[in-house]
């Protein structure tokens, strides 16, 4: 069976095309718009303009699912719309406009689900999984292959760009606002107080951004998922606005992180702090996570594929 995923993210808008069979899913294409929606949130409302840009992108993967005759669609936004103040009449305009019903995942449900994806395809039984998106952070924590905690966190790479960063890369005194932002944030985790893990497991639009430098960086092999967390500083000073940037580290930041030249630092910045926070050496990266989990739970499983 072939099913249709969008994933309205406050960076990206993603679909993905899936084929279903027998409980075993092959993603057989995606198409991905960075439309960068949490930059269009003003006084806690999402803009007008942002809405019109989400339409537009919505309508061109209607035609698209329309011409492949794909009826199976699942749509779905996290925190760009979910925290907006007027998220109900957004999902109402959106399905008026572009007949695709939208679902609002919460922040419980996006960890649920980044962790059903993530446990596919991962050995370890216990550890931390952060979901670092555009305006939200998921962190899950889970025991003997089962979730003891999980929250969401109001904190993502573009919302910390978009609140901080004067340009395209940051100033030292700009990252150390969001690092303090950021732990302020995690220091409100009052569950989470006292949990000390050496890998850290992340997914996710920024981590893959954010690995595919780190190999390019430290001249690793594209496939390597493992980035040492000591690194990371390393990787910030070289990209710190009011740094010297030689024209070979500027090359490669423009080859890595094209579509994420705004917020692949501020991620770095936000995943530094949180693995440095639960005390991590190691950060690795899980090419599964929140779209893989949500159709093992709310496709296969209920439908019994």
């Amino acid at each position: 069976m072939l099913y249709a995923i969008i994933d309205i993210g406050s960076s990206t808008v993603r679909m993905a095309v899936y084929n279903i069979n027998y409980g075993k899913i092959e993603m057989l294409m995606k198409k991905k718009h960075t439309l960068g929606l949490a930059a269009y949130v003003k006084d806690g409302k999402l803009q007008q303009s942002g809405i019109d840009k989400l339409c537009n992108i919505l309508n061109e993967f209607r035609d698209f699912l329309n011409d492949f005759r794909i009826e199976n669609v699942s749509a779905f936004t996290t925190a760009a719309v979910r925290n907006a103040k007027n998220s109900s009449a957004v999902i109402d305009e959106l399905q008026s406009r572009t007949h695709i019903p939208v679902r609002i995942i919460t922040g419980d449900e996006e960890a649920e689900f980044d962790f059903i994806g993530v446990m596919r395809e991962i050995s370890a039984k216990t550890g931390i999984i952060i979901d670092a998106g555009g305006a939200s952070t998921e962190v899950i924590y889970y025991k003997n292959s089962a979730i003891e905690k999980k929250t969401s966190i109001p904190l993502g790479a573009l919302l910390l760009h978009t609140k901080y960063v004067e340009d395209f890369l940051p100033s030292s005194d700009e990252i150390s606002d969001m690092q303090k932002e950021t732990i302020a944030a995690l220091l409100t985790l009052k569950d989470f107080t006292g949990i000390k893990i050496t890998d850290i497991c992340g997914i996710g639009g920024t981590a893959k951004s954010m690995r595919l430098l780190y190999n390019n960086i430290f001249t690793l092999p594209d496939a390597n998922a493992c980035m040492e967390v000591k690194n990371f500083d390393e990787i910030i000073n070289r990209y710190t606005r009011d740094q010297q940037m030689t024209q070979e580290h500027i090359v490669t930041l423009l080859k890595t992180a094209p579509d994420r030249l705004q917020t692949i630092i501020p991620g770095i910045v936000l995943i530094n702090t949180v693995c440095h926070h639960f005390g991590a050496d190691h950060f690795i990266y899980s090419d599964t996570g929140m779209r893989e989990g949500f159709i093992y739970d709310q496709i296969i499983n209920k439908n019994k594929l």
